[in-house]
């Protein structure tokens, strides 16, 4: 059978002298505990510790990256083995799901996804046999029995790949269940939510007003006038901090803000309760509640997280039947400058606020986000995400905006992931592009040595630490 290449030069520069550069600094970073201020692993699995139950279920099933690239050769999502929102009939042969991959392995050549799994297939499995039509049920059974195992479950793994903090991404009016779980357990594991107010602050997402309904009913505050629905967020984001959150997280539409008076305040939260309201009203709502969550930011110290730019469920059919998250997000261009700066005008120059912009839309990196942050001692840039958590995503981020906003006004690493076992390699896949970068500057001569030492640790490890106050 074939093997896969797990040289450990991998992504390191080819030039002989730089690659000798980025073995020294990848050397002294490789091996630090891993900081995860920003994912959407469901809590669930580590409160319960339970085995997971097959590769399937493990690699393709939770992870958009893969099906969405199976879905572009013209496989159904039923095929994949996706629950669909009815529970209608699917593939539930995890074997056979596992098989379309195997059998499809060609359509991931270059991808990330493809260094992905091959980097946890070796690294955390130990199997470094190539996938392949022939090879999948071979890698499936040898998958299956270590899956079986108690140091596969997700607590030993947790503890294996060396987490030192977990963030998950949590709803707000989430009750943290499983986080208290966790709070209640001898388990020494630090997982911790975020509070991610979208459903909300967003009166285009379907869930809106029902929504508001569960707020009121877990606050008990009058979520139908605008001063109990702000008093009813400020409430639970004091639950989250007491339940060890350190930040917020905002996935909207645009980077559009808005600071409006009050009474005008009032009078559009009016108008968005009654069901009478507009687009351009739901965009002035939204920008409006962003200010709003810098302002609470403020009393808090959560620190704010906002990445727009994702055309989200660009596929009705697919929501329809699935339900968002499913691979069908498209990025889309966006407005910073202008978007950001009422925001910007009213908090950027504000010492207690932290806000961590990433973005979707490459254009805007030199263009607008690294000027921004390069000026506003508030905002700092979110590492290279989604669509750009790769080799060649990471080093253009650092291409693109080292020389305007340095590397300080950066927030560190974070994986972004809802797959579980590829934390580590995506740790791993970013903290080799870094030190392939500093270790050309040192050879340009533009960082010393030591320079390059420290900045490797600050990105790999120390940075997301200061940022997210973990």
């Amino acid at each position: 059978m074939a093997e896969v290449d797990m040289s450990d030069d991998r992504l390191l520069p080819p030039e002989p002298s730089v690659r000798a550069l980025a073995r020294e600094l990848f050397a002294q970073v490789r091996d630090l505990p891993l900081v995860c201020p920003h994912g959407h692993v469901d809590p669930a699995l580590l409160a319960e510790d339970e085995p997971f139950p097959d590769p399937a279920q493990l690699f393709i099933i939770p992870d958009h990256y893969v099906h969405r690239m199976l879905h572009s050769a013209g496989m159904s999502h039923a095929e994949l083995g996706l629950v669909d929102v009815d529970n209608t009939p699917r593939e539930t042969d995890s074997r056979q799901v596992w098989r379309l991959l195997c059998e499809n392995w060609h359509l991931f050549r270059g991808t990330p996804s493809k260094l992905w799994l091959e980097m946890e297939l070796a690294g955390v499995f130990g199997i470094t046999t190539r996938l392949a039509a022939d090879t999948a049920d071979d890698v499936y059974d040898q998958l299956l029995d270590r899956l079986g195992r108690p140091e596969f479950r997700p607590r030993a793994l947790f503890e294996r790949f060396n987490i030192e903090a977990l963030a998950t991404t949590d709803d707000a009016t989430d009750q943290l269940a499983a986080h208290r779980l966790i709070a209640d357990d001898a388990w020494t594991g630090r997982v911790i939510p975020t509070f991610r107010p979208d459903k909300v602050l967003d009166p285009d997402q379907p869930a809106f007003h029902e929504s508001l309904r569960t707020l009121g009913e877990v606050t008990g505050e009058d979520t139908t006038s605008y001063r109990g629905y702000l008093d009813a967020l400020r409430q639970r984001r004091e639950y989250f901090v007491r339940m060890g959150a350190t930040a917020t997280d905002h996935g909207h539409p645009s980077a559009y803000t808005a600071d409006l008076p009050g009474t005008d305040a009032e009078k559009l939260f009016r108008r968005i309760i009654e069901r009478d309201h507009d687009p351009v009203d739901a965009e002035q709502f939204r920008g409006h509640m962003l200010t709003q969550m810098a302002a609470m930011s403020l009393d808090d110290g959560l620190v704010m997280q906002l990445h727009p730019g994702a055309v989200r469920n660009h596929d009705p059919r697919l929501l329809a039947r699935y339900g968002p998250d499913k691979g069908a997000d498209i990025p889309a261009p966006t407005d910073y400058v202008n978007n950001l700066r009422p925001l910007l005008n009213k908090y950027g120059n504000e010492p207690g606020l932290t806000l961590v912009v990433s973005t979707l839309d490459e254009s805007a990196y030199s263009r607008e986000l690294a000027p921004l942050a390069g000026y506003y001692p508030a905002m700092l840039l979110g590492p290279a995400w989604w669509f750009y958590d790769s080799p060649h995503g990471i080093r253009r981020y650092r291409e693109l905006v080292t020389e305007t906003a340095g590397f300080y006004n950066t927030a560190g690493f974070n994986d972004d992931t809802r797959a579980f076992a590829s934390i580590p390699v995506r740790h791993d896949v970013a903290r080799r592009i870094d030190c392939g970068y500093l270790a050309q500057l040192v050879a340009e001569h533009r960082l010393s040595i030591d320079e390059a030492h420290e900045t490797a640790r600050a990105m790999a490890y120390t940075r997301a630490k200061e940022v997210y106050r973990l």
